[in-house]
């Protein structure tokens, strides 16, 4: 056994994410359903850069007062025109006042948040075609206006 690899991190990007006001579904089956409509961003990669296309979505389910899971899929194109699209998986815990202060578009602490995100990604550009063959992880943080994220290849 010690002769697997242990997972090293490589910063892939940076992202801000624009974001426009929920549309609050309400208490649904399995939690309290959002959809955060996503207005643009900026994409800052190791030698590359992107802009977040306007029409993507954030679909949150609360699932109690310390949970949200969320379903961001949207798409980037580079700086070479090529597209990418993203699907981004996440968990955001914190304490119920910490959440709810969230929940409100209120500004917090993201040493106060653990988010974590699980990007994919799929293109149809040869050049970039080795994205849709690796892991990516990522951290993240939530402020009114835009989610802000490092993302990280895992090798």
């Amino acid at each position: 056994m010690n002769t697997l690899p242990t997972p090293e991190l490589k910063l892939f990007a940076d992202l801000t994410v624009r974001v426009d006001k929920p549309q609050e579904v309400g208490l649904a089956i399995h939690g309290q359903r959002r959809v955060i409509p996503i207005l643009g961003g900026e994409v800052q990669g190791q030698g590359w850069t992107a802009k977040v296309l306007p029409g993507g979505a954030d679909f949150q389910l609360i699932v109690n007062a310390g949970l949200a899971e969320l379903d961001a899929r949207y798409v980037l194109e580079t700086d070479g025109g090529d597209l990418i699209f993203v699907q981004n998986r996440a968990v955001r815990t914190a304490s119920p006042e910490v959440m709810a202060r969230l929940i409100r578009g209120e500004t917090v602490d993201p040493a106060q948040v653990y988010f974590r995100c699980t990007p994919q990604f799929e293109t149809a550009s040869k050049a970039l075609s080795w994205i849709s063959e690796r892991l990516f992880i990522g951290t993240g943080a939530r402020q009114p206006d835009r989610v802000i994220m490092r993302m990280f290849e895992v090798l």
